[in-house]
């Protein structure tokens, strides 16, 4: 019944989901060899497959015979409520500061042992970084994504070291001990910073959107220049969170 691939147990809907997870920010667009490769599918399955979310409005063909994601998923993903939500309250906390500062303003959440990137708002000013929305981000480099260590269980943070620190730069923590020592700092103080940790002549600083039971929601965070004084910045992102998580409620 699940048809000739390479995992013959498989069902149906497992295969379609497998043609979808192909489809990521750094592979936006893929051809029928490429999500082929990237699912473990016989060539022949995948092209039905997609056929068959082409015509639904899962999937959309561009000129030069790739695919990518269509504006029927996208429409769904827009329906779920807590990111709704989160982002609708967030937004116009994160155009005050950007305003203040014409630096990248980024809201993430945890997903798995990543930090997903949900929004943001940058300018040409801003500097460069390669985080996009549905991007995702380590936990042990950035600044929002040690605010979300510091902030969930104990579990979440042993996952992450079990797996391994990898080093981004120079600067990057890489000892279990020391970064439990800076998030313990974290949750002292209700910010995270990262210097250069993530990308040479990138800082952040970062501040936690909690719920009433003090559980982590949301990180907020201002990636800017190396030569700008990030810790000025960290009342207003602070502030800014607040703000967020009162809106939510």
């Amino acid at each position: 019944m699940a048809g000739r691939t390479n995992n013959p147990g498989q069902t149906v809907s497992r295969r379609l989901l497998a043609v979808l997870d192909c489809f990521d920010v750094a592979h936006p667009a893929l051809s029928l060899t490429e999500v082929a490769r990237r699912s473990g599918l016989p060539v022949s399955t995948a092209r039905r497959l997609i056929t068959e979310l082409r015509d639904w409005g899962g999937l959309e063909r561009l000129g030069d015979g790739r695919y990518r994601i269509g504006i029927r998923l996208w429409t769904i993903g827009a329906l779920a409520p807590q990111q709704r939500g989160l982002r609708a309250a967030a937004l116009p906390y994160m155009h005050d500061l950007f305003q203040a500062t014409q630096e990248n303003i980024q809201l993430t959440v945890l997903d798995g042992t990543e930090a997903l990137c949900i929004e943001k708002i940058s300018s040409t000013r801003a500097v460069p970084t390669l985080t996009q929305i549905g991007g995702r981000l380590p936990l042990h480099a950035t600044g929002v994504g040690k605010t979300i260590l510091a902030f969930s269980g104990k579990e979440l943070l042993a996952d992450v070291a079990a797996a391994g620190l990898a080093r981004m730069t120079p600067n990057t923590i890489t000892q279990p001990g020391r970064l439990a020592a800076a998030l313990a700092e974290v949750r002292a103080t209700g910010v995270a910073y990262s210097y250069e940790e993530m990308t040479l002549g990138a800082v952040s600083v970062a501040a936690p959107i909690l719920r009433l039971d003090g559980s982590v929601r949301a990180a907020l965070g201002i990636v800017a220049h190396s030569r700008s004084a990030v810790d000025r910045l960290a009342p207003a992102v602070r502030t800014a969170a607040l703000g967020i998580a009162r809106s939510v409620g």
